[in-house]
């Protein structure tokens, strides 16, 4: 089985009371003590970043590993990323990350693990990252579309509820036919993919919400998907 899971946001959607996103991450790799490693890559390899998504992860009890690439830990990424149950990956700057996972071979393992039935989940850049397209903020000052892994179908964008100038713009890109339809996320909101396609829309904070953005006569449509947790 082949899961992607998808969030609005990364670093602050990690560690929130009740830890929901966390637990539900867990459960969906079935394993009894998940092995997770974490991609940092988007933000640089933060080291806060790090000590963050450790200690939650662990707390609930999962073994947690890192892959870092701008000090490598490690000359065989596939080794550490097979063995893995669930890859969560961080925000930041999807061109750079995509980059380096390119020079590294990380998406070639990626690939692997995801056919092998890992659970790949990120939020922000780690959200995007899976769809044909996403939109990002990795140039200075500007929203752009960009091509990302290709894996899930159409286009993503995340921070829809906090970033004001997401909305118009993914709906600007969507009705100008620049942009694939797809799937906007609010930050707390997440959509979980089995097998290439939506299986559930999900809901981590009060509020949160998740749409679909479709072209219709030369305008952008949106279309709420309603979360099932």
């Amino acid at each position: 089985m082949q899961q992607i899971i998808a969030v609005g946001s990364g670093y602050k959607a990690i560690g929130r009371r009740g830890m929901q996103l966390e637990r539900y991450l867990l459960a969906a790799s079935r394993a009894r003590r998940p092995r997770l490693c974490f991609l940092p890559t988007a933000a640089g390899d933060l080291p806060r970043h790090i000590k963050r998504v450790t200690r939650v992860f662990g707390e609930l009890g999962a073994r947690v590993s890192t892959l870092t690439l701008i000090q490598p830990n490690t000359a065989d990424v596939a080794k550490l990323l097979l063995a893995q149950d669930i890859i969560w990956v961080g925000g930041g700057n999807t061109r750079n990350m995509l980059a380096l996972w390119r020079a590294w071979g990380v998406d070639e393992a990626l690939h692997k693990a995801y056919n092998n039935g890992a659970v790949l989940a990120g939020g922000s850049a780690g959200a995007i990252c899976w769809f044909e397209q996403g939109i990002t903020d990795s140039v200075p000052g500007k929203l752009l579309p960009m091509d990302c892994l290709g894996w899930l179908p159409g286009s993503c964008c995340p921070h829809y509820d906090t970033e004001p100038g997401r909305r118009p713009i993914f709906r600007k890109l969507v009705a100008a036919g620049k942009v694939k339809a797809g799937l906007a996320l609010d930050d707390l909101a997440a959509a979980h993919y089995i097998n290439g396609k939506l299986h559930k829309v999900l809901a981590f904070g009060r509020g949160a919400q998740a749409h679909r953005v479709q072209r219709k006569r030369g305008r952008a449509h949106e279309t709420l998907l309603e979360p099932s947790l």
